[in-house]
């Protein structure tokens, strides 16, 4: 809140309102000299026809609906809120070595490359050492460690974003196919030989300075895991 002391986190001194007022920008508003729009009269003069109808006969400008619901309908809250990408944590570089901590390669080991117009961080394992593809990962999933790959200048496509990972759109087949399908495995799709031609140009420069660094392959490979007794806010990634 502007000139609000947070009394605790979200919780500022001032409300909304008196946060506004202390602003003053309602002393700053510009006036425009638009002209205002014409009134709509509530109901208009038509001509009837009939001897016994007097003519002229005054009828609402907007017809009411015909129609009303059985039950009130709950009307959605209008929200002043707009998605913002999430700010990247500052132990989170392009190079950092992250620890995966949900998903399906939870456990693994990856290389941060750069953070997505969403928010989401993109990551490659790389495929060739520990099996993790590109994907988008959140970063509240992941543990950053003090561990990072000199990628030096390289920099990822720009083609590489939020929509290169967008699921292909699939027709539906008809209830007859279905049918005769039952109990048939669906064929697997095969893998685009456009997004695989892209890995393993990420992961050329990767792999080459991993290389660089010793035992770092072997580290990469290794899964990440807690035995007993092992607590991970008493250790040092």
């Amino acid at each position: 809140m502007a000139r609000s002391r947070q009394l605790a986190p979200g919780v500022g001194r001032f409300s909304r309102s008196q946060a506004a007022s202390r602003r003053g920008l309602y002393k700053g508003l510009k006036k425009s000299d638009k002209p205002a729009p014409a009134e709509t009269p509530a109901f208009k003069e038509v001509t009837v026809g009939g001897d016994k109808n007097s003519g002229t006969r005054l009828v609402p400008t907007s017809k009411a609906p015909r129609f009303y619901p059985a039950e009130d309908v709950r009307q959605p809250k209008k929200s002043r809120k707009s998605p913002k990408p999430a700010k990247l944590r500052s132990t989170i570089v392009p190079g950092t070595v992250l620890i995966l901590l949900a998903g399906r390669f939870r456990g693994k080991r990856v290389v941060f490359l750069k953070q997505l117009d969403s928010g989401l961080l993109l990551v490659t394992g790389p495929y060739k050492i520990n099996g993790v593809p590109l994907r988008r990962v959140n970063q509240a999933y992941v543990i950053a460690t003090s561990t990072k790959v000199d990628l030096g200048e390289f920099k990822v496509d720009a083609k590489i974003n939020d929509a290169y990972f967008a699921k292909p759109t699939t027709k539906s087949s008809s209830a007859e196919a279905e049918f005769f399908e039952e109990g048939k495995p669906k064929a697997k799709e095969a893998f685009p030989e456009a997004k695989s031609a892209d890995q393993k140009e990420v992961d050329k420069a990767v792999i080459a300075a991993v290389q660089k660094q010793e035992n770092l392959a072997k580290y990469l490979k290794a899964t990440f895991g807690l035995s007993k007794g092992q607590f991970p806010h008493q250790m040092v990634f």
